[in-house]
């Protein structure tokens, strides 16, 4: 609702070890979000801000769970505007009932036999499984 176009960038980022590579990511994310109108799915192996210059972008949005993420996430954009002073950071929460959910979390639960379906889109929770298996 406040932007006319979302790019929705998945970063590679070697220090976390992901179920699925960066190209499974992107592709999940597409197939996700293929039906909202605006918005596209980039996988990048670099600087954020180096992604969002090369998109054309002017604005981050990150999303803050609980307060825990926010001193983290205030460090990198602040580091964002010493990179890229053109670009802005927007925080959006999410909804209460969603506030809790992590990548990590959901993604832990699955390893563990539980399961996400309440946590995450149908397909991905299959092709988690699938994954697992």
């Amino acid at each position: 609702r406040l932007f006319d176009e979302v790019i929705v960038a998945v970063a590679a980022n070697p220090q976390k070890k992901p179920l699925f590579n960066l190209s499974e990511r992107v592709e999940l994310a597409r197939t996700v979000r293929a039906d909202i109108k605006g918005v596209k799915v980039t996988g990048f192996d670099n600087l954020l801000v180096d992604c969002v210059r090369q998109h054309g972008g002017n604005v981050i949005l990150r999303g803050l769970r609980a307060a825990s993420d926010f001193e983290y996430e205030f460090q990198l954009a602040g580091m964002n505007r010493r990179l890229a002073p053109e670009v802005e950071t927007v925080f959006m929460t999410p909804s209460e009932q969603e506030m809790f959910i992590s990548a990590s979390l959901v993604k832990e639960i699955a390893l563990l036999g539980g399961n996400v379906a309440d946590f995450v889109d149908a397909r991905v929770a299959a092709a988690m499984a699938a994954k697992i298996r």
